[in-house]
Parts: C-alpha cells; sequence; structure tokens
C-alpha cells in the first residue's frame, strides 16, 4: 500500500517539510502529556541518586571517585533506556492504524518514522540536559574543557540515534505496545553488562569480556575520556558501534514500513 502522490513532490525540500510536520506531532503530544516528559526525564535522575548515594557509597574504581566514574555510564544509560519510549510510540501508531493512515496521504513516505527520530532524538537532548545538571549537583564534573565535554555529548546523542531505530524497528515489527514489558527485559541485561556501572576488569572474566564488547561501554569509556573521568577508553568505538547499529537497524525500519499493510 503506497500512498498518493503530491505533484511536484519529488524533491528533498517537501521530504523535509513533511519530516519536520511530524516531528511537530510528536513533539505536540508531549506538551498535552506534560506527566509522562516529567517522568521521563525524572526517571534517570533517581536511578543517579540511587547508584551515587545508595549503592555508591562502597564502591571503588582505580584513578578517582566513583561517582566520576559512574556519572558517564548513566548518560549513556539513558540513551539505551530511550529505545523504549520509541517502541512503545511507534507500536501504539502502527497497532492503532495510525501508521496506515499516514501511509494513504500524499506526503513523504519517510516522513513518519523521521519526525519520530528527530523529536526522540530532541527530547533526549533534554533528558540529557536534565541528566548533566544533576550529575553536577552531585559531586561530578568535566575537567577537560567544554569542547571535549560538547563531543563527548554529541558521542551520546550518536548512541541514542542509533538505539532510536532499533525502537522503530521493533515497534513497527510488533505493532503491539504491550509488548514494552519483553522490549525492557531485553534492555536491562544490556545495560547492566556492561561498563555504564562497573569495570569490566572487576567482573568475572567471561562476563567482564562481554561488557567490554557492549557498545553501551563503548560510549561510556570514551565520554569518560573526555569528560577527564576515571575510566576512560578510545573514542573509535563509540563512533563505530552507532555506525554499525545505524547501518543495520536503518534499513531495517524502512523495509519493515514499506512491507506494512501488504
Amino acid at each position: 500500500m503506497s500512498g498518493p502522490q503530491r505533484s511536484g513532490g519529488d524533491g528533498m525540500s517537501w521530504v523535509m517539510h513533511d519530516g519536520w510536520v511530524m516531528t511537530g506531532r510528536e513533539l505536540a503530544h508531549l506538551r498535552r502529556a506534560p506527566g509522562q516528559l516529567a517522568l521521563t526525564l525524572l526517571f534517570p535522575v533517581l536511578l543517579v541518586l540511587m547508584f551515587a548515594y545508595v549503592l555508591g557509597g562502597g564502591m571503588q574504581v582505580t584513578g578517582g571517585d566513583y561517582r566520576e566514574y559512574l556519572l558517564p555510564g548513566m548518560y549513556a544509560m539513558t540513551m539505551l533506556f530511550g529505545v523504549e519510549s520509541t517502541f512503545a510510540a511507534i507500536a501504539t501508531d502502527t497497532g492503532r492504524g495510525v501508521t496506515d493512515r499516514f501511509r494513504s496521504l500524499p506526503m513523504a513516505a519517510s516522513a513518519q518514522v523521521t519526525g519520530r527520530a528527530v523529536a526522540d532524538l530532541l527530547t533526549s537532548a533534554l533528558g540529557l540536559l536534565v541528566m548533566l545538571g544533576c550529575g553536577l549537583a552531585v559531586g561530578w564534573r568535566f575537567h577537560d574543557g567544554p569542547a571535549a565535554a560538547l563531543t563527548a555529548v554529541a558521542l551520546l546523542l550518536w548512541l541514542r540515534f542509533a538505539v532510536l531505530w532499533i525502537g522503530i524497528w521493533l515497534g513497527l515489527l510488533s505493532g503491539n505496545p504491550h509488548l514494552l514489558v519483553a522490549v525492557q527485559i531485553l534492555v536491562w541485561p544490556v545495560a547492566f553488562l556492561s561498563s555504564a556501572l562497573a569495570a569490566p576488569q572487576d567482573m568475572p572474566t567471561w562476563l567482564g569480556a562481554l561488557a567490554h564488547w557492549n557498545p553501551l561501554s563503548a560510549t561510556a569509556d570514551a565520554t569518560r575520556a573526555l569528560f577527564g573521568n576515571p575510566g576512560g577508553g578510545a573514542t573509535w568505538p563509540a563512533l563505530l558501534w552507532p555506525a554499525i547499529l545505524t547501518a543495520v537497524f536503518m534499513p531495517l525500519s524502512v523495509r519493515q514500513y514499506r512491507r506494512l499493510s501488504r
């Protein structure tokens, strides 16, 4: 099933226009549901407070304070957790037939998923800003200047961009928002089997190997290095892993979108 074509509408300008209109739709939903936005922003803050004050008191890391090790990992975890909200929104639209109605309109075929992606990225940027403020409040600091810190933020959003395509693909594939629990069951082990909360070298050998090769670990370690925090690692894995995920799941999302209602 494909929607009617807009006359003269083969240019990139109307593709971008339709994508931005759909972004506005997604952001309007958030404005009408401020409670949902507040929960999205506050949940990671609660995690920071819990790990920093409740569990972090007995944690030690080589080369610095545990909170400075913890916070970049929490920032990366927040980018990963965003897959749940992306999945829920896409699955809800797909399950209710909203996606099919959009596909019947004279609009760019990519507009819905593009709008969702941009809206989620903007929301994640706001959430990351809140997280950074929370980190500063509990004693975390960046030490290598604003340019390195902004590069770290860009790497975090690059991870979020890759992860949201996983959420879009899963949402289109399932069309059932009630499967969110299944997505959460998959996401949490990925988050905890990483270097986000503890150094892989302090884990059992086999577990440390899994954590070392976790894409979340690559971003967490790279941002630690850029922020000047303990436990830092190379930047290139944090560039490579999201590129691989995007290269896999963006085409899968586009293919699944085109297969709807065939």
